[in-house]
């Protein structure tokens, strides 16, 4: 989600993305319209957005995203959703979710990510706990559709902040992958990336989680599998050189690694600090989700705190490599851009 010891620099740090120019300005839309059916980025006009987490179920692809609502600070109250299947014309199913929504939880609709099994939709979030554990903590959802309803699985945290580290938020970003053997596996984490085995049910580890070492590790860890390889990109940072967020990734020959570190995918978001990436496959073709500071909404500037979510082609080399990737106003859509 964000690192907060580097916040001092986002005032004076701004970000170009390589490609067409943004526009200054997006009009507000209704929520039952969606976007615009060129598929360019922003891709949603309507509300800001961040920490985008895709997934595919039949024919249509669900982006899941926090609603941005922050001036001085991060605000983010709900988790929203929308839908395509042409990756042009997008469906808005709106707020599905708060983190309120968990009994033991206070707010901050953090990075979340859903996964299906067996029929069920799991919804792994992070949020704030109350205070009998203070500190960001893991919860999963569970529902009988890709937009819910949702309640909570478990009637308690999932994972708690580790109060052994040296801030309150070492314990977010969840993600989430079922191996072909159908071994369901999370990692998570801030500077501290932990693995962890689940059990069947989706809503109890199976194992202690262990931590885990990548180069320049951050936050925003994302699990996927191409062919034999097992993928982690995530949010890394190279201090002090680096004063915002770039998504990197390593590969391995399984979940458990040994982990090799292959190189920075895609540079720092446009006036963002964070970059939060989601992948995935729909229809034949492989899609790079992340978020930027770039729009405006109804008269209010796109910031670190007001973040809109975007999307890139992504394509692998023959070695298994992904070929970097290059913001773009352009996206995935084949018109022109407005």
């Amino acid at each position: 989600m964000f690192h907060r010891f580097s916040i001092t620099l986002l005032a004076t740090c701004a970000f170009a993305l390589t490609g067409c120019e943004l526009p200054e300005r997006a009009e507000p839309m209704s929520a039952a319209q969606g976007v615009a059916a060129s598929g360019c980025n922003p891709l949603f006009r309507n509300r800001f957005t961040a920490d985008p987490a895709p997934l595919t179920v039949g024919d249509r692809l669900y982006l899941y995203a926090g609603h941005d609502e922050g001036d001085e600070g991060f605000r983010i109250d709900e988790w929203v959703a929308y839908s395509t299947t042409d990756m042009k014309h997008w469906t808005d199913h709106g707020a599905f979710m708060k983190p309120t929504d968990f009994a033991w939880a206070e707010g901050e609709a953090w990075a979340a990510e859903m996964v299906e099994k067996d029929g069920k939709f799991y919804f792994y979030v992070t949020v704030e706990h109350d205070d009998t554990h203070p500190g960001k903590a893991i919860g999963v959802a569970v529902g009988d559709s890709p937009t819910g309803p949702f309640t909570d699985a478990r009637g308690s945290a999932l994972i708690l902040d580790n109060t052994d580290t040296w801030r309150t938020w070492s314990d977010i970003d969840p993600t989430v992958m079922i191996d072909d053997d159908g071994t369901p596996w999370m990692m998570w984490g801030n500077s501290n990336l932990y693995l962890a085995r689940l059990k069947s049910n989706m809503i109890e580890l199976d194992c202690a989680p262990r931590e885990l070492k990548v180069t320049n590790y951050l936050e925003g860890p994302w699990l996927h599998k191409r062919d034999d390889f097992y993928y982690l990109t995530y949010a890394s940072i190279k201090e002090p050189e680096q004063k915002a967020e770039r998504i990197s990734y390593a590969t391995a020959p399984s979940v458990e690694g040994p982990w090799t570190y292959r190189g920075e995918l895609t540079g720092a978001a446009q006036n963002s600090f964070t970059i939060h990436a989601g992948i995935e496959e729909f229809k034949g073709n492989w899609y790079f989700f992340y978020h930027n500071g770039a729009q405006a909404i109804a008269g209010r500037e796109g910031s670190e705190f007001r973040r809109s979510v975007a999307v890139e082609p992504l394509h692998y080399g023959d070695d298994g490599s992904i070929q970097p990737i290059v913001q773009t106003r352009q996206g995935a859509g084949t018109g022109p851009c407005p």
